[in-house]
């Protein structure tokens, strides 16, 4: 057992610990509701679990086709030219490839984002341009001053993440296109749509049709994310035939796993059931969003992937709260402290089902505010009261030299007026759940089943790499989420466009 839940995340650098490390960290065999990690909760459906269940001996005894032969099926799924299509053993792999292959002398790359894209190409020895969104703008990525920033630093490669990952900001399709375009003399254009398939601010997003008319762009997309199957790795890449055949000729015969090629052979009888998924995914984010939104100090940004980027009230340290939440309530949350471009106030929260999501904000209650613990969770609505809690948050502090965070945002920054709460987001029409008890807290001087001890300070995290100070973070939000609307709207399998 880890000697505490601090070290089992410092041991992952730039990413969290796995599940499987942290059911064997608890001793118990169970592993905690997972905030952490994007995958769709509603697919594959119980029918299709049990049917690979059934399958299970036959699917790891034996070799599985070559990767040709699964990727035409997947581009007979998605409509797509396999000349066109490389598959990967999950996204990161491609993007081990495209960086050895294709990625010269220097690469850039909006932050915060995706870990890989930054510490691969640094792995290396490529110099990685980064270029900072700001919280003052929510993050959104201006494609203008991007462009800018490209050529005022000469950079030959250049990657954009839609949505982006941590926060979830969207670009619209034309602009992305115009961005390819006006970057068409670059060595390499990356467009990675790993999340796209959860948006819906637009009917048809994807720009995989512009880029296999394009020399130098790639279009990067998932299959565990979207059909909530990270364990199996694999993912796929789509450009011209030229770029796209450079990459797939690099890779082994047999780096798709037998549990993919099930998989991949098996969706065509279950498009319907993805495409209800999303959408239950779609209204599963805007019920999470209000009901976060209604916690005092905590900002939510809006997002179209199937997480939320959060940002802590003043005085609370990110590290601290993703350890009680995880020792006390065996909820795993991302405190994104070691993303570069971030720091310590920000969570990146996973989209989950209702009932899930009433469990985290209670827990983040009794965390944040110091709510009675075992407390019912209360309905979210308009109107809705909560303590301040200052003296609780003020508990959360912990920077090794006694001295409190907010404190500290304060002497680094001139004072500024505190950002208005935002409206809590209309809910939609659905059955509520009743509320869940929460179990009872383990006391102070015991061991949680993670090995932390249940109260007490815990060390910070890991500092980001260039990131936001506390006094950067002290910016408004004043965004409003996008309407849900757009596809899916039947039971058709959506082809690769999102058409």
């Amino acid at each position: 057992m880890a000697e505490n839940v601090t070290s089992l995340f410092r041991s992952t650098a730039a990413h969290s610990p796995s599940m499987a490390a942290l059911t064997r960290a608890a001793g118990d065999g169970a592993g905690p509701i997972d905030f952490c990690i994007p995958v769709n909760p509603y697919f594959p459906t119980p029918g299709m679990w049990d049917e690979m269940s059934g399958r299970l001996r036959d699917i790891i005894t034996y070799y599985p086709s070559s990767a040709d032969t699964i990727t035409a099926e997947l581009c007979n799924l998605l409509q797509l030219p396999p000349q066109a299509v490389a598959m990967g053993n999950g996204s990161t792999e491609l993007i081990t490839w495209i960086d050895h292959l294709l990625v010269r002398e220097s690469l850039a790359i909006p932050v915060p984002t995706f870990g890989r894209w930054t510490d691969q190409p640094m792995e290396t020895g490529k110099r990685v341009d980064m270029f900072p969104l700001q919280e003052s703008s929510g993050f959104a990525l201006d494609l203008a001053q991007y462009a800018e920033f490209i050529r005022a630093r000469g950079t030959r490669a250049a990657v954009i993440c839609n949505p982006n990952n941590p926060d979830g900001g969207f670009l619209h399709k034309h602009a992305v296109v115009q961005f390819m375009d006006a970057m068409a003399d670059l060595d390499l254009v990356v467009i990675d749509e790993s999340f796209l398939e959860f948006a819906d601010a637009e009917a048809e997003p994807s720009v995989v049709q512009e880029a296999m008319l394009r020399p130098n762009v790639i279009v990067l997309r998932s299959l565990g994310k979207n059909f909530g199957l990270h364990g199996i790795r694999f993912g796929y890449m789509v450009a011209n035939p030229a770029l796209a055949g450079r990459v797939r000729s690099m890779l082994p015969k047999w780096n798709l796993n037998a549990f993919a090629e099930y998989v991949v052979f098996m969706l065509k009888e279950h498009g319907a059931e993805y495409a209800q998924s999303l959408q239950q995914v779609y209204r599963d984010r805007l019920d999470m969003s209000s009901q976060l939104s209604a916690l005092p100090g905590l900002t939510v940004y809006p997002s179209q992937g199937n997480f939320l980027f959060v940002r802590l009230p003043v005085g609370a340290e990110g590290t601290v709260v993703r350890d009680r939440l995880l020792s006390e309530h065996r909820i795993l949350v991302r405190e994104c402290g070691n993303k570069i471009g971030s720091s310590s106030r920000f969570l990146r929260l996973v989209v989950r089902p209702q009932t899930d999501v009433r469990r985290l904000v209670s827990a983040l209650e009794q965390v944040l505010y110091g709510t009675r613990r075992g407390a019912a969770v209360p309905e979210l609505a308009t109107g809705t009261s909560y303590s301040s809690g200052t003296a609780a948050v003020d508990r959360l502090m912990s920077n090794g030299a006694g001295m409190p965070l907010a404190a500290q945002a304060m002497a680094a920054a001139p004072p500024q007026p505190a950002a208005p709460m935002p409206a809590p987001m209309p809910m939609p029409v659905a059955p509520q759940p009743q509320p869940m008890p929460m179990p009872v807290a383990p006391a102070a001087a015991a061991q949680s089943p993670y090995g932390v001890p249940a109260a007490g300070p815990t060390p910070p995290g890991v500092p980001a790499r260039g990131g936001l100070t506390a006094a950067q973070v002290r910016g408004t939000n004043g965004l409003t989420p996008a309407p849900a609307q757009g596809w899916p709207n039947g039971g058709a399998w959506p082809n690769a466009a999102g058409a």
